[in-house]
């Protein structure tokens, strides 16, 4: 027979950085961001005022707005250090960016209030996170993400043929398929280049994999979408 737990003890453990109490990864990944867990640390015991302040100047910056000036502002009118200051900034910036890139149809508030009550954060700061996440202004820090993001050029088209060479200096590729292959980009460029058929193979094989892994992570419970 099993011995029996100590009296009083929980029965679940807490749950582990980046993980809630469900048993499911946090919306921040399997691995809490450091600076997550620093400007988690720093809330504690910081006055509602200022807080509200520097989630101000955070969503502004996250709309794309200098916010250099505001920063300075906040910096000679509280007694916050600098690096206390960095700290919270950049957790606070790290956290909401990682939470509006999961769309509102999937991603619910109680998932988002259970993650930030795990990484301890004061009760009354995570109305102030969820407001943001799914409030009035989501569209315009969604729209600003979408024009000040950093993009690459799309494929526009794609050509490919077999070749076989039959002259080469190389007695190796001598009469060896390969696939020669030319894409169009987005930015008007164009790529040729030839891709050995174990190379394609292998290719072939690894989007397969991530496309699984794509469907596999679609059917975990944090982007289900829920009634």
């Amino acid at each position: 027979m099993a011995a029996a737990g100590k009296a009083g003890s929980p029965p679940y453990p807490h749950p582990l950085p980046g993980e809630s109490s469900l048993g499911r990864a946090s919306f921040l990944g399997a691995r809490l961001p450091a600076e997550v867990e620093a400007m988690a640390r720093a809330l504690r015991g910081l006055g509602r005022d200022p807080f509200r302040r520097l989630l101000t100047v955070v969503v502004s910056a996250l709309e794309g707005k200098d916010c250099k000036e505001s920063v300075r502002a906040i910096a000679e009118s509280t007694d916050l250090s600098e690096e206390k200051l960095t700290s919270l900034i950049s957790g606070m910036y790290t956290l909401l960016r990682e939470a509006l890139r999961l769309p509102v149809s999937t991603f619910k508030q109680e998932v988002f209030k259970e993650d930030l009550q795990n990484l301890r954060i004061p009760e009354e700061f995570i109305m102030d996170f969820v407001s943001v996440v799914f409030g009035n202004r989501r569209p315009v820090v969604d729209a600003s993400s979408m024009k000040h993001g950093n993009r690459l050029p799309s494929v526009n088209d794609m050509k490919w043929r077999v070749d076989v060479a039959i002259s080469t200096s190389s007695l190796a590729r001598a009469l060896q398929p390969s696939i020669l292959m030319l894409l169009k980009l987005s930015d008007g460029t164009a790529h040729r280049f030839e891709v050995p058929v174990a190379k394609f193979q292998e290719l072939r094989y690894n989007v397969a994999l991530i496309l699984k892994e794509m469907n596999d992570l679609e059917k975990r419970s944090i982007l289900k979408i829920q009634d």
